[in-house]
């Protein structure tokens, strides 16, 4: 009886740990394919997936690289470079994706997309968006132009109409050539915030960017 019950106790650790040894090695295989799709992206000189490779990428998912959802694919990654992928990016994001594919890539697109336009993890997407365009070394602003295009790509879906007249008063002023961090957040404060068109519970005494103040002076301007 004793020898019967070793060996079942045998038995089962070895079970124990073929699984965590099968376990292991398909992990280890979806690495390998994680870290194989990025070299059939990347660029053999830089070893980074630049913007060639991200056309690639992009022409084989069937989404435009002018799309949101490759914005929202960096800000998985946590990429740090606008227009470029590391190793360490690309496994990052692709593990968090659970993919190791370009379908299942494609197909993980819809899931992304909701995860980021969650309430928790929005305001982090908008904040991430304006500092992935900081290209230059210590540069702190964005020029009305860029800011325009980015305000509509990002936050175009969400709130149309403050957009689209945010951006309108953007490109008929004359006093801002370039949007900071504090103004990019404060007017997504605003959409959050305050109730449009009526703007009643919108008070300039409260701490809101100056070009907020303005905008909305402006608005009040037309609205008589």
């Amino acid at each position: 009886m004793r020898r019967s019950s070793f060996s079942s106790k045998k038995t089962g650790q070895s079970n124990s740990d073929l699984y965590r040894s099968a376990s292991s090695k398909a992990s280890s295989k979806e690495s390998e394919r994680i870290d194989s799709l990025f070299y059939s992206y990347a660029n053999g000189s830089t070893g980074l997936i630049d913007p060639e490779g991200i056309e690639t990428l992009c022409a084989d998912i069937e989404v435009d690289h002018t799309d949101v959802r490759i914005l929202m694919l960096a800000w998985k990654m946590k990429s740090e470079e606008q227009g470029y992928f590391t190793l360490d990016e690309w496994r990052r994001g692709l593990k968090a994706l659970r993919v190791d594919t370009v379908s299942k890539l494609k197909k993980a697109l819809p899931d992304l997309e909701n995860e980021v336009r969650r309430p928790t993890n929005f305001a982090d997407f908008y904040s991430f968006a304006f500092q992935y365009c900081l290209t230059e070394e210590k540069q702190k602003s964005i020029d009305i132009e860029s800011i325009c295009e980015l305000l509509t790509l990002v936050l175009g879906s969400t709130f149309p109409s403050q957009v689209n007249l945010f951006v309108e008063y953007l490109k008929s002023q004359n006093d801002y050539k370039v949007i900071n961090m504090d103004q990019w957040m404060g007017f997504f404060r605003f959409c959050n915030e305050i109730t449009f068109p009526t703007l009643n519970d919108y008070d300039p005494e409260l701490a809101w960017p100056l070009i907020l103040d303005n905008f909305v002076e402006w608005i009040r301007e037309k609205q008589i």
